[in-house]
């Protein structure tokens, strides 16, 4: 392996601009399956130590991914890690070209550890946090049935909840150990826990169940999860406006985490104060708390800061 060439990819959602060190080559490619694959094979002819991108909200996967499966080292960053260096190193200036020249820069100077999420590690946590789901569900079930059967077979069931209860305590630990190995979830996973109100199994079923989350519009997150507003008139009617669709499963989670945000959290607390103060019913002020807490998270990811951040 030439340990001397070092690879930068500013990733933007329509094209790639790469640059390689030693040297000032420096060439844009369109963000595509065809041209990524194209480009895989020029850089493994290169045999580079080290590729290095920012994260930015999953739009690096797919090149990371393909790198990786051919055995080139890939490290995905924090932006405010690239910011900084090239600051320190008094680039000052912002393109596309100059972001993958610093980021090329920044591969030799600092040279990260080579990580990234595989598809398969996606798809694995995916899968453990939709078995959570039907544990709790089971335990849900169990639960109300107990209240209602027969003395000769209550103490199975209650044998059963307890089975189900530590499958369950076993599977949070395996969804902490699965976001801990993975260097790009870790970090989105210490965003959002340094959100009051959010803790780690909040952050794991987010992340899991949300992978847009950072790279859409506040519309756009609030309409996918199915915390937005939709209007319901007809002619000269003028309807109740109603959230409705979405991602059930995350909206129920994200309800969960803005309860505690309503008391813990002091933005979220004194929005829903006020909204009280009013005249809006609790619930509308919760789903309005709701929407706010998921348009600040979805900043926090995609620009890559934590809660102290945010404005008050």
């Amino acid at each position: 392996m030439n340990s001397s060439v070092f690879v930068g990819i500013d990733v933007a959602k329509d094209h790639l601009d790469i640059a390689i060190r030693p040297g000032e080559k420096v060439w844009t490619v369109q963000n595509n399956e065809k041209e990524i694959e194209e480009l895989a094979t020029q850089l493994q002819e290169n045999q580079p130590e080290l590729v290095v991108m920012e994260a930015t909200g999953g739009l690096e996967m797919n090149v990371a991914s393909a790198l990786a499966i051919i055995g080139i080292p890939v490290a995905v960053v924090n932006p405010r890690q690239v910011r900084d260096f090239a600051k320190s190193t008094g680039k000052l200036a912002k393109t596309d070209t100059l972001d993958a020249k610093v980021l090329a820069h920044f591969a030799e100077a600092i040279r990260p550890e080579a990580h990234f999420l595989s598809d398969e590690q996606s798809k694995q946590l995916k899968a453990l946090v939709g078995r959570r789901r039907q544990l709790i569900e089971m335990i849900v079930s169990e639960k109300n049935r107990s209240h209602r059967c027969y003395k000769n077979v209550l103490d199975k069931v209650l044998e059963h909840i307890v089975w189900l209860e530590e499958s369950l305590e076993n599977l949070d630990k395996e969804l902490a150990q699965a976001i801990h190995d993975s260097a790009i979830w870790r970090e989105k996973d210490e965003l959002l826990e340094s959100v009051p109100g959010i803790g780690k199994i909040t952050s794991s079923v987010i992340l899991a169940s949300l992978p847009e989350l950072g790279t859409l519009d506040r519309k756009k997150i609030a309409a996918l999860v199915g915390v937005a507003p939709f209007n319901r008139d007809s002619g000269t009617m003028r309807g109740k406006r109603s959230i409705w669709g979405g991602r059930a499963h995350v909206r129920c989670i994200l309800y969960m985490a803005t309860l505690s945000a309503t008391r813990y959290n002091p933005v979220i607390k004194r929005f829903y104060n006020r909204l009280i103060e009013a005249g809006k019913t609790p619930k509308v002020a919760l789903t309005a708390c709701m929407r706010k807490l998921l348009v600040i998270i979805n900043s926090m990811i995609r620009h890559s800061t934590t809660w102290r951040f945010q404005p008050i």
